[in-house]
């Protein structure tokens, strides 16, 4: 099923900056991906998402991109908040993080995420992986309505 409503509007939750220039790159070449916003740690996130001072105006993303080690409120943490809200439980998380660890992974998915990707080295493997997050939860699954 394709997207009914325009653009998807994407939250990138990274704190590094190259990824962060590569994701925006990578979701820019596709069309399905409108705006991405970028939240730099798990704080910033939760502000963006529950739309606080100065994100007030924040639109709900459709789909959150979450790394797991971030500064001052670590990935893990904010997907456990972000499930436990009812207001946003909703809205897919994609895990997109360097770590294999098989405690990671088994933690992400009992906190409900919705799928848990270990971020490619290589610059092509890691560019193919943002296009094909955006093909999937984009352009072929259908999304919760806004609220």
């Amino acid at each position: 099923m394709s997207r009914q409503r325009g653009p998807a509007e994407i939250l990138l939750v990274e704190d590094n900056p190259g990824d962060v220039r590569l994701a925006i790159e990578a979701f820019g070449e596709g069309s399905a991906a409108g705006k991405v916003r970028v939240a730099r740690d798990g704080e910033e996130a939760l502000a963006v998402l529950r739309r606080q001072d100065p994100h007030s105006k924040a639109p709900r993303p459709d789909l959150i991109v979450l790394d797991l080690n971030l500064p001052k409120k670590d990935g893990r943490e904010l997907l456990g908040e972000i499930k436990q809200d009812v207001s946003l439980r909703r809205i897919p998380v994609v895990i997109l993080t360097t770590s294999n660890a098989e405690q990671d992974i088994l933690n992400t998915y009992d906190l409900h995420a919705n799928c848990y990707i270990i971020k490619p080295v290589a610059l092509d493997r890691f560019i193919s992986a943002i296009k094909a997050i955006e093909s999937f939860w984009l352009t072929l699954v259908a999304l919760p309505p806004q609220e």
